[in-house]
C-alpha cells in the first residue's frame, strides 16, 4: 500500500523500521512512495514562487514567472528523485564493507523512507520566508538522519556499532550529493537556465 509506513515513521520509528524489513514491499512500492512523496517540495515550491513570493527578508516579495517556476520545479523534481536512487545505490554499494548482502529493493526502501521526512518539510514552501523554511528545512534534515541511523542496523541486519558506522558513511555521501546538486544548479543557472523574474 502506497505510503503505508508514513504515520508509523514518525510515531514509533524504530518499530515502523522492522516491520519494514519483516514484510518487504516490491520494488513498484518504494518507487510509488519516491514518485508521490517527491512531489510536495516540487508542487509547493511551484506555487510559493510563481503565486505567493519569496520573502527574503527585506524588500518586496520576490516572484519568477510561472514558466520559469514551472521549470525549476520539474527541474527540483528530478532531482530530487535523483537523489534518493543515488542514495540507495551508495547504500547497496558500500553494504559489503559492512558485511551486510542487502537486496535492491530494501536499499531503495532506506533511502525513500529516509528522505520522507525531508520532503515532507517542502509544505513549509508555502509560507516562503526564509528564516521560517531554514528551521522547517533543519528539523526536517535532523529527523532524516535520525531515520538513518536508525533504519540501517534494522534494514541492512547488523550490528548497531557496524550500521553506526555505515549510516554516518551514508550520512557524509548524502552531503556529497546535495553538494553535487547545488553545483548543477549553479552550472546550469550560469548557462542560461536561470530564474527569470516577474
Amino acid at each position: 500500500m502506497i505510503l503505508n509506513h508514513l504515520m508509523g515513521l514518525y510515531t514509533h520509528p524504530k518499530q515502523e523500521w522492522h516491520t519494514i524489513e519483516q514484510n518487504h514491499e516490491a520494488l513498484k512500492s518504494s518507487l510509488t512512495h519516491v514518485l508521490i512523496i517527491a512531489l510536495i517540495p516540487s508542487v509547493c515550491s511551484f506555487i510559493a514562487t510563481a503565486y505567493i513570493g519569496w520573502n527574503p527578508g527585506a524588500g518586496e516579495p520576490i516572484y519568477l514567472t510561472p514558466l520559469s517556476a514551472m521549470y525549476m520545479s520539474v527541474g527540483m523534481y528530478f532531482g530530487l528523485i535523483g537523489g534518493v536512487f543515488a542514495l540507495a545505490y551508495l547504500a547497496y554499494w558500500m553494504a559489503k564493507t559492512f558485511d551486510a548482502q542487502p537486496t535492491p529493493t530494501q536499499a531503495l526502501e532506506l533511502a525513500s523512507y529516509t528522505a520522507t521526512p525531508l520532503f515532507m518539510v517542502g509544505i513549509a514552501a508555502l509560507y516562503p520566508v526564509l528564516w521560517f523554511i531554514m528551521v522547517v528545512g533543519l528539523v526536517g534534515l535532523a529527523y532524516s538522519v535520525y531515520l538513518l541511523y536508525a533504519g540501517v542496523p534494522i534494514i541492512m541486519n547488523i550490528p548497531e556499532e557496524k550500521g553506526f558506522i555505515y549510516a554516518s558513511s551514508m550520512v557524509t555521501a548524502g552531503l556529497v550529493l546535495l553538494v553535487g546538486l547545488m553545483a548543477s544548479s549553479v552550472i546550469l543557472w550560469s548557462i542560461g537556465f536561470g530564474p527569470m523574474y516577474q
